[in-house]
C-alpha cells in the first residue's frame, strides 16, 4: 500500500511523508469545517432546505477535494466560497431593495453555467496565461493580502475584534470566555509552533476544543446522527430559467469573475507559500483550475453555491502537507462529517454569545497563526520600485477591508495597468494585464 501511495501521490518526493500528510489534511479539515454549518444557514435565508444543504456541502465538497488530490496532487480542499455565498443570497437572491429576486433554482442555474463557462476555460489553456501574466510584485502582494485576511477573519470569529461605525473594527469584549479561550489557544498553539512540535496546528486545535468544553463554552452533543435527505435541493437547479431574467448576463458573469479569482488568487497564494512554483509557473495549474469549475458544476445541480479553492487549505500547508494525499484525507473526513454531525458540530459550529454574536473560538486561533505565516511573502516585494510595490500595496490593503480576495486582484491589476502603462516600463508588462484591467473595470461596471 506504502508503495502505490508514493508513486501516486510522490510523498518523499515532495519532502512529506504519509503522516504529515494525514495530519494536513486532518488540519485542513478542521479548519473548514465550519461551513458545513455555515453554508446552510446562509443559504436557508433564500429559502433552501438547510438539511439538504448541509448534506450537499459535504458531499460535493468531499467528491471535489478528492478529485483534486487524486487529479492535481496538490493539498487543495475545496467547498462553497463565503463571498460567493453572499452574493448568491443577498444580492441574487434577495427581493428587498437591491435584490434581484431570483429563485434560488434560478439562481443556482446561474452558478451552474458559470461553472461551465470556467470548465471550457481551464480546457482551452487561458488559465495558464492568467496566472503567468501575474507580476511577482502582484503574486507577493495577494499572498500577504490573502494572508491579512484570513487573519483578519480569526481575530473577528475569536471575538478579538468586533464592528465598530467609527473606525470599522474596535476591540472585543476581552474578558468574556470566548474570547479568553480563543487567545488561549492561539498563545499556546503559537508556543507549540515555536518549539517545533510536529502537527503543532493540529494539536493546538484540540486543545483549544478541550478548554471549550471545560468553561461550557463547547458542550458534548453526542456522536452520531443519521445524514439528512438531499432530495430537497438535488437537480432542482433551473439552468434554462435564468435566461427568462433580463440581467442574467451580469449575474452569470459576477459568479464567473468571483469564482476564477478567487480560486486564481488563493492558487497563487498558497503556492508561493508552499514553494510549489517552479520556474515561475505552477505544475498543472490547469487541472488545479479543471476541478474547481468542475466543483461548481457538481455544486449547483446538487444544491450548493460556488464550490471554489479554499484559504483555509493553508492550514494542511503549514503542517507540512505538500501533496494530493492531505486533499484525500480533508474529502474523506468531509464525507464521515455527515455521520458525526454533533462531534464535529462541537469544533467548527461556533458559539453564540448572548448578545446573539456568532463566534468561533475553538478554528479562530488556527486562522489568525496561519495568516501570520502567510503575509511574511510581503518581504519580497520590491519596494524600491513603485510600479511593483503600489499595486502590490492596494492588493494588501484592499483585500482584507472588503473582505473579497476578488476586490483585492481587481484594484491590484487596474493600478498596476495604469501606474505602469504611463512609464518607461509599459512595454515590459504582460499584455494579459492590461486585458485583465480593463475586463475589471468592466466588472465594476456591470455591478
Amino acid at each position: 500500500m506504502r508503495g502505490i501511495i508514493e508513486r501516486l501521490f510522490k510523498v518523499s518526493e515532495s519532502g512529506s511523508s504519509i503522516r504529515t500528510e494525514l495530519i494536513g489534511g486532518t488540519a485542513t479539515f478542521f479548519t473548514l469545517s465550519y461551513i458545513i454549518f455555515v453554508q446552510p444557514a446562509m443559504l436557508t435565508a433564500a429559502g433552501m432546505d438547510f438539511g439538504a444543504v448541509m448534506a450537499v456541502t459535504c458531499i460535493a465538497s468531499a467528491l471535489t477535494t478528492i478529485l483534486m488530490g487524486l487529479f492535481a496532487n496538490y493539498p487543495i480542499a475545496l467547498a462553497p466560497g463565503m463571498g460567493e455565498n453572499i452574493f448568491f443570497v443577498f444580492t441574487v437572491c434577495a427581493t428587498t431593495a437591491g435584490g434581484l429576486a431570483y429563485t434560488w433554482q434560478e439562481a443556482l442555474g446561474a452558478v451552474f453555467w458559470a461553472g461551465v463557462i470556467f470548465l471550457l476555460v481551464a480546457i482551452s489553456g487561458l488559465q495558464s496565461k492568467l496566472i503567468d501574466a501575474i507580476p511577482d510584485g502582484l503574486k507577493h502582494g495577494i499572498t500577504a493580502g490573502i494572508g491579512l485576511l484570513i487573519t483578519i477573519l480569526g481575530f473577528e470569529w475569536a471575538g478579538i475584534i468586533k464592528d465598530n461605525p467609527g473606525t470599522l473594527v474596535g476591540i472585543g469584549n476581552v474578558t468574556s470566555t470566548p474570547v479568553l479561550v480563543a487567545i488561549c489557544g492561539t498563545l499556546i498553539t503559537a508556543l507549540l509552533i515555536n518549539l517545533r512540535v510536529f502537527g503543532a496546528i493540529l494539536i493546538g486545535l484540540l486543545i483549544t476544543g478541550v478548554l471549550g468544553i471545560m468553561t461550557g463554552i463547547v458542550s458534548y452533543q453526542g456522536v452520531f446522527s443519521k445524514p439528512p435527505s438531499l432530495a430537497p435541493t438535488l437537480f432542482q437547479l433551473d439552468i434554462f430559467g435564468v435566461f427568462t431574467k433580463p440581467d442574467f448576463i451580469t449575474v452569470i458573469v459576477l459568479f464567473f469573475f468571483l469564482d476564477i479569482f478567487d480560486t486564481i488568487g488563493t492558487l497563487v497564494g498558497l503556492s508561493t507559500y508552499a514553494g510549489f512554483f517552479k520556474n515561475g509557473k505552477i505544475p498543472r495549474a490547469g487541472r488545479v483550475l479543471g476541478v474547481d469549475a468542475f466543483g461548481t458544476v457538481l455544486g449547483a445541480s446538487m444544491g450548493t453555491s460556488t464550490i471554489t479553492s479554499y484559504l483555509e487549505s493553508a492550514a494542511g500547508i503549514v503542517s507540512g502537507a505538500r501533496t494530493g494525499l492531505a486533499a484525500i484525507m480533508t474529502g474523506v473526513l468531509l464525507l464521515a462529517s455527515l455521520f458525526f454531525y454533533p462531534l464535529i458540530k462541537m469544533i467548527g459550529g461556533g458559539y453564540v454569545t448572548p448578545d446573539g454574536v456568532k463566534l468561533y473560538p475553538i478554528i479562530a486561533p488556527v486562522l489568525i497563526l496561519v495568516g501570520s505565516f502567510i503575509v511574511k511573502s510581503i518581504k519580497e516585494i520590491q519596494w524600491d520600485i513603485p510600479g511593483e510595490a503600489l499595486p502590490a500595496f492596494f492588493t494588501i490593503m484592499i483585500m482584507p477591508l472588503t473582505f473579497s480576495i476578488t476586490e483585492g486582484i481587481s484594484f491590484g491589476f487596474i493600478s498596476y495597468a495604469v501606474i505602469n502603462l504611463f512609464s518607461k516600463r509599459w512595454r515590459s508588462v504582460h499584455p494579459m494585464v492590461y486585458i485583465l484591467a480593463v475586463l475589471f473595470l468592466v466588472r465594476y461596471m456591470l455591478m
